[in-house]
């Protein structure tokens, strides 16, 4: 008996990750970026101090149960009034590094769990 892992291209699947980059099935992206299971997007954030509340407020649309924040190499907690939005609808908001947003986010993902994540890469 062949077994054949199951997949299904329609959703998007982080299949790596390093210094500066994820690549979103197999497709490289070198800029922070919006993970959906339908569609990733460009997030124009270059950096944590950067961030503001209209930076968030895009993850609404998405209509997410959970938002996971990948923080960059290093843990950084956002203030709760950049978060406001999602908390306003009741939009779950996870924080972690960089790497355990990525794995965390397939994990979720292929539960079929409504979930977004939103990945600085600094610059």
């Amino acid at each position: 008996m062949k077994l054949h892992q199951e997949s299904n291209n329609a959703l998007n699947t982080i299949t790596s990750y390093g210094d500066g980059f994820v690549a979103i099935n197999l497709e490289r992206h070198e800029g922070s970026v919006i993970v959906m299971p339908e569609t990733p997007e460009a997030w124009p954030v270059s950096s944590f101090e950067a961030l503001t509340p209209e930076n968030f407020d895009v993850l609404v649309k998405a209509g997410p149960e959970v938002a996971i924040f990948g923080s960059g190499s290093k843990l950084h907690f956002p203030h709760p009034r950049l978060t406001a939005q999602l908390a306003k609808h009741r939009i779950g908001v996870e924080t972690m590094d960089f790497g355990a947003a990525c794995r965390t986010y397939n994990i979720l993902m292929s539960e079929g769990r409504r979930v977004t994540a939103a990945l600085l890469i600094e610059d």
